[in-house]
């Protein structure tokens, strides 16, 4: 299924039954079976489950970002040729960071990590801390008190107000020119350096006075190392290139498809029904080529499959939507679960028990056709509920701690 022509998000098959899609792959060796249940974010019919722990996904995390940061450091010191390094070490570094971003800080302010409330505050804390973004405390706080209550996708929501304000979308907008908006943003200078700005406020104006000292010195003495080392080009490259440019475009595009927008004729704003249609599955990918094609077609077809799942879907998994992020309807249903760390499992498993007391998942396949599907949304919602006028009173600086979930 081609990412432009996709439609818009559809109801699984049936309660239960395997996707067509998934199942498609299955005629590829089965050593391709665990690697395309990771990177489409859907397992097959009858995969055994694979366990994970929350402990393991910290790890892999920081052993992402220590990697990305080893190969940036192999790069510069080597230079020529080995500076082709520096686009794997960008790519593993953020992949690392978003995932401690979306994932670890996300569930432990859910205090659903180890479910033990000082480490789950402590990683929180630290992690806070390292990426320079909203406090803990804060978000914690507004995260489960306006977007998983009855605010959610209402102009109470920070979701809702980044679309508005920050990206400057609209009801009425053509999906055209709102992909033209967020492009703009991706690349417009004032947008990153607001941003960042906003993300260094939004920690220190929050934090507990002890964790902004604590923070400070930290910084401070990092920063004093480097100096005397001579390794501000490294930083720079290394670290700071991806851990601001790269990780606030990730932003936005994981902000373009984290809900859609209730419609105008959905009257009744409550109840599962309504709460589970504003969160959709997205499964990185494409239906594999039908073996009873020609040798000549089949050839040219598995060709620019591989290309695509390789150039168009590996770096939409790996760079936008990390961890957990394929499955988050599952979180929004469930966002207590004990099963998160093997998320892929979980939600699958609750939907071949047919989502007991819920209605039925609905997916989306692929980022692009992700995104039109919210752009969709908003374009059809109802423009007196979403007036940007009604958010005169909002902060706009905190307005860029929003594109998280």
């Amino acid at each position: 299924m081609s990412e432009v022509n996709a439609p818009r998000t559809q109801p699984e098959v049936g309660p239960g039954r395997p996707d067509p899609v998934r199942e498609s792959m299955q005629v590829l060796p089965r050593v391709f079976a665990a690697p395309l249940t990771l990177l489409t974010g859907r397992p097959y019919a009858g995969q055994a489950p694979v366990r994970r722990t929350p402990t393991r996904h910290l790890v892999n995390a920081l052993t992402s970002c220590a990697l990305g940061v080893a190969l940036g450091v192999a790069a510069l010191t080597g230079g020529g040729p080995l500076l082709v390094l520096l686009v794997p070490g960008w790519a593993a570094t953020l992949h690392g960071a978003r995932n401690l971003r979306m994932m670890i800080y996300h569930q432990c302010a859910h205090q659903n990590m180890w479910r033990k409330r000082r480490p789950d505050e402590l990683v929180g804390r630290l992690i806070a801390a390292a990426l320079m973004i909203q406090d803990f405390d804060r978000y914690s706080a507004e995260h489960v008190g306006d977007h998983h209550a009855l605010h959610h996708m209402t102009t109470r929501d920070p979701t809702v107000q980044a679309f508005l304000v920050t990206l400057r979308l609209r009801p009425g907008m053509s999906r055209a020119r709102m992909w033209r908006r967020v492009l703009a943003t991706c690349v417009s200078p004032w947008f990153h350096i607001r941003f960042l700005v906003a993300r260094v406020r939004s920690y220190y104006a929050y934090a507990g006075p002890a964790w902004r000292v604590g923070t400070t010195l930290a910084y401070a003495l990092a920063a004093t190392v480097v100096t005397w080392l001579h390794l501000w080009t490294v930083v720079l490259v290394v670290w700071a290139l991806p851990m601001i440019l790269f990780f606030q475009i990730s932003n936005v595009f994981r902000l373009c498809v984290k809900h859609s927008f209730p419609q105008p004729d959905q009257q009744l704003r409550r109840g599962k029904e309504y709460f589970a249609g504003l969160t959709n599955a997205i499964f990185i990918g494409e239906r594999a080529p039908s073996p009873g094609l020609p040798a000549a077609r089949r050839f040219a077809a598995w060709a620019r499959w591989w290309l695509r799942m390789l150039f168009i879907h590996f770096p939409s998994r790996y760079l936008v939507l990390t961890g957990d992020t394929v499955v988050h309807d599952y979180h929004h249903r469930h966002p207590m679960s004990r099963e998160w760390a093997s998320y892929l499992f979980a939600r699958e498993e609750d939907h071949r028990r047919g989502t007991p007391g819920w209605p039925a998942y609905h997916e989306v396949w692929g980022l692009i056709a992700a995104i039109d599907h919210v752009f969709d949304s908003l374009r059809t919602a109802d423009p007196v509920e979403y007036a940007p006028e009604r958010l005169a009173e909002v902060n706009h600086r905190a307005l860029f701690m929003a594109f998280e979930d």
